[in-house]
């Protein structure tokens, strides 16, 4: 991927609309819209680091209601020929193909690699990598389970969105809660396992989610780890201008 001059690549994740309620997540989501209205003007690609909703599950027929100004924004970012990029997270591990056939932004379910310019990303969402985090890494072999999501799906959906939703909020080990603290860069697991994939190949940038902490580790001069924060506390995005990258926080009042 080539950045023309002028040009940048933008990185969110943890965005969690609908959560605790429609109503509440809703001045966040147009927030969120703000800037992705505002990026699109020099924008060369946006990567969307998952949990963007705080629940998502794709019937054959039947996709969760509302959201509809993102849903908006990005199909009017997406047809001017900018590409937008979606990894799935610990919330929306469901994604069936909606995304692809409604909006022509393509999902991956793990981590990437992408070239972008003359920098090496790793790029994913960043639940179950790494050493530790067992309770949760047995917890997604059930929820990614063909049959179990077969029986899921089978529940009506008024039903079983309003259990999923009760879920992903209750359950730590499902919204993730106990992770937003900072653990010290040598307890740090995506920093581990950043450190780890080093060793087999170079990659300039290592980019997640997840963690809900706006990060930035140097991980020898020349290899960075960047997770992304989120847009419930932090409101903070990647920018890559091909050279660098950096946090920045969004602020716009007439959002909120």
């Amino acid at each position: 991927m080539e950045i023309a001059s002028g040009k940048k690549v933008y990185f969110a994740s943890d965005n969690h609309l609908g959560a605790p309620t429609k109503e509440a997540s809703l001045p966040r989501e147009k927030k969120f819209v703000s800037w992705l209205n505002e990026i699109k003007k020099d924008a060369a690609a946006i990567f969307l680091i998952g949990d963007l909703f705080d629940f998502w599950f794709e019937y054959k027929t039947v996709v969760p209601k509302g959201f509809t100004r993102t849903f908006g924004k990005l199909a009017e970012i997406s047809d001017a020929g900018i590409p937008i990029y979606y990894f799935v997270g610990n919330h929306d591990l469901w994604m069936s193909g909606y995304f692809e056939e409604e909006l022509g932004i393509p999902v991956f379910h793990k981590p990437h690699e992408f070239q972008i310019g003359n920098s090496a990303f790793f790029i994913g969402h960043g639940d179950g990598l790494g050493p530790g985090d067992k309770g949760y890494k047995r917890m997604k072999k059930v929820f990614t389970n063909p049959f179990f999501k077969w029986l899921f799906r089978w529940l009506h959906p008024d039903i079983g969105v309003k259990i999923a939703q009760y879920l992903s909020v209750k359950n730590k080990l499902i919204s993730g809660d106990d992770d937003a603290k900072f653990l010290g860069e040598e307890n740090e697991w995506l920093v581990k396992y950043s450190k780890r994939k080093l060793e087999d190949k170079h990659r300039d940038f290592f980019v997640f989610g997840h963690r809900h902490l706006p990060l930035e580790i140097e991980l020898h001069e020349s290899s960075k780890y960047v997770n992304l924060g989120d847009w419930i506390q932090y409101y903070t995005y990647g920018e890559f201008d091909g050279k660098n990258l950096h946090l920045k926080t969004y602020d716009d009042l007439t959002s909120s």
